[in-house]
């Protein structure tokens, strides 16, 4: 049996251009769950972590929009809030997934803080996508009445805020006691959510999301991961993604995933930290890591689909 980290991205839960409600969220859940069972079924361990772009920037919306009455919460809070709704959203689809086959899971959602360092240069040049998608125009005026910053992301616009890098899970510790056969763990949700530590050991909330891709290396180091998949909604890396003639990338060696990353090829807001994250956990530990279409789960484990990331 081989242990896998699977990132699911938040794109892959709320389809570009879709509405971000609970419903829309339940019915992408559905075809999301079958595609981890079926990975269950092969006889792999999961452990599994998400995105959260949408779902915390709709959170910023709605508490911006209360703010006569409640005061807003730092991002940090609508991390943790994002983790518990997509977590709880997700172990329902599963349970119900394995249901469908007669069979039950311990599936445990995990709430995760992840230490990040309050110098990283992240925090002066805002770049992680959230919320929703936007015209050129509509992304402008949102700017100016909530004094976000925003950048162009595929074919629209998006709020973009700082991200980081994770440096380690505080609880790291006990999600390797979950992790076991018979379980599934659902941790580090939405990159998790940013700490700092004080020097007397207190940690603190950090206005920031973290990169769930990235963070999901640090989570496949803490369960000494076989292997880890990034899912998102699309088939695979490409070069010239968003452009006329977009082009498949069916492998890449580690030395070329640094360099699309540092020149740009594969961008910074968007396929950038996959290509990076996958990079990272294969030049580290020499093993399997994938990037593709959720729906292709299967597919993109073994090799049929998606992007391989290889050790060369």
């Amino acid at each position: 049996m081989s242990r896998l980290v699977v990132a699911l991205g938040g794109n892959a839960l709320i389809h570009r251009g879709e509405p971000g409600s609970t419903e829309v969220q339940r019915h992408n859940l559905i075809g999301a769950a079958r595609a981890l069972v079926a990975l269950d079924g092969l006889g792999h361990e999961l452990v599994l972590t998400h995105g959260n772009g949408p779902q915390v920037g709709f959170l910023a919306i709605e508490a911006d929009a209360a703010r006569e009455i409640v005061p807003p919460p730092p991002l940090d809070v609508l991390v943790a809030e994002s983790q518990g709704q997509i977590g709880y959203l997700l172990a329902q689809a599963l349970a119900a997934a394995f249901a469908e086959r007669g069979e039950t899971r311990s599936i445990i959602t995990i709430l995760t803080q992840v230490l990040v360092d309050p110098a990283d240069p992240a925090f002066g040049a805002a770049s992680k996508p959230v919320g929703p998608m936007y015209d050129a125009a509509t992304a402008q005026r949102m700017a100016q009445e909530h004094s976000w910053t925003v950048a162009k992301d595929g074919s629209g616009w998006r709020r973009v805020v700082a991200s980081p890098r994770p440096l380690a899970i505080v609880e790291a510790a006990g999600i390797r006691r979950l992790a076991r056969p018979g379980s599934i763990v659902i941790a580090s949700g939405g990159g998790g959510i940013p700490v700092r530590r004080t020097s007397s050991g207190e940690l603190i909330g950090v206005e920031a999301v973290v990169d769930k891709d990235l963070a999901a290396v640090v989570l496949a180091g803490c369960v000494d991961a076989d292997a880890l998949l990034l899912l998102t909604d699309v088939a695979a890396v490409q070069r010239g993604f968003g452009g006329p003639a977009p082009e498949a990338i069916r492998e890449l060696s580690v030395t070329e995933a640094q360099a699309g990353v540092a020149d740009g090829t594969f961008a910074a807001g968007s396929m950038g930290p996959k290509v990076q994250a996958a990079a990272a956990f294969v030049g580290q530990t020499g093993r399997l890591a994938a990037i593709g279409a959720l729906d292709d789960a299967v597919a993109v484990l073994s090799g049929e689909a998606g992007t391989r990331i290889v050790d060369r």
